[in-house]
Parts: C-alpha cells; sequence; structure tokens
C-alpha cells in the first residue's frame, strides 16, 4: 500500500523519471539482499525446538524492507493500476480502491504460501543435512536476485 499511495500521490513516477533516485532504491535494495543471503549461509542448521518464533512485528519490518527497497514493485503499480483509473473522477479515491483489491490478493495468495511453507519447512528443518541445504538454496537464491537486480537494465 506504500507504493499504491505513492503512485497515487504521483511520488512513484520520480523513480521513473529520474534515473538517480531508481539506482538509489536498487542498490539499496541489492545491499539488503546480499545481507539476507549473508545470514541464511551463516545460520547453519536449524532446530525448530530452539528456534524463537518472530515477533509478528519484526516480520513485518522486515517484509516492509524487503517491498520499500523492490523499486519493480513501484513501477509495477505505476504501470499496472493506472489503466484502471477513470480519469474523470477523482483519481486518489481510486487509486487506493484497486491499492486495496490488488493488496488483499496478494495477502490471500502470500498467506497460502506461507501456511504450506511453515508446514513443509519445519518437517524440513528436523534433517541436519536438508535444514543446511535450505540455508544454502535460499542464501543462492538472495544472491542470485541481488546479481540480477544489480544487472538489470532500468525499464
Amino acid at each position: 500500500m506504500v507504493h499504491v499511495t505513492l503512485a497515487a500521490l504521483g511520488l512513484a513516477a520520480v523513480l521513473k523519471a529520474h534515473p538517480a533516485a531508481f539506482e538509489a532504491v536498487r542498490w539499496a535494495g541489492v545491499a539488503y539482499l546480499l545481507w539476507l543471503a549473508w545470514k541464511a549461509l551463516k545460520a547453519g542448521p536449524v532446530r525448530p525446538a530452539r528456534v524463537a518464533p518472530a515477533s509478528v512485528a519484526r516480520v513485518f519490518r522486515e517484509a516492509l524492507v524487503v517491498n520499500l527497497l523492490n523499486p519493480k514493485v513501484a513501477l509495477f503499480i505505476l504501470a499496472f493500476l493506472p489503466q484502471f483509473v477513470d480519469t474523470a473522477r477523482p483519481v486518489v479515491p481510486q487509486f487506493l480502491t484497486l491499492g486495496l483489491v490488488f493488496s488483499a490478493g496478494g495477502l490471500v495468495v502470500n498467506g497460502l504460501v506461507g501456511g504450506f511453507a511453515a508446514t513443509i519447512g519445519g518437517r524440513l528443518a528436523r534433517s541436519d543435512t536438508m535444514s543446511r541445504w535450505l540455508g544454502r538454496t535460499s542464501a543462492a537464491i538472495f544472491g542470485l536476485l541481488a546479481l540480477r537486480l544489480a544487472v538489470m537494465q532500468r525499464g
């Protein structure tokens, strides 16, 4: 909804119009993905009995940082939502309504994925070997995403 609000107010267009702003967000995203990769690599095997559950606030903060440092989210919102906005009516309320619908759909899909991942992840984490490979795989994915973000062409 942050990106939707920015798009509704016209501020997300700054990322499209000003390459320096886009680059700053992009490189902050690269740095954050590399930090996540490092954390995943050094975490080692996970023991379900020893893992303290993360607070909802912490999970929310980490997800918010990932989302805000992804300039493609802003550009997607900027490219996708305007086609459904009637410029003859007030634009901001339409953007916010469309953003709520978009966010609700994302919440349902990502919630289901998270639920299934938690169930499967708990089972996989009981194995030292599998846990180690999951950490390495997560680190590789974060690293590859950082590389992709670093070498991507401005669209």
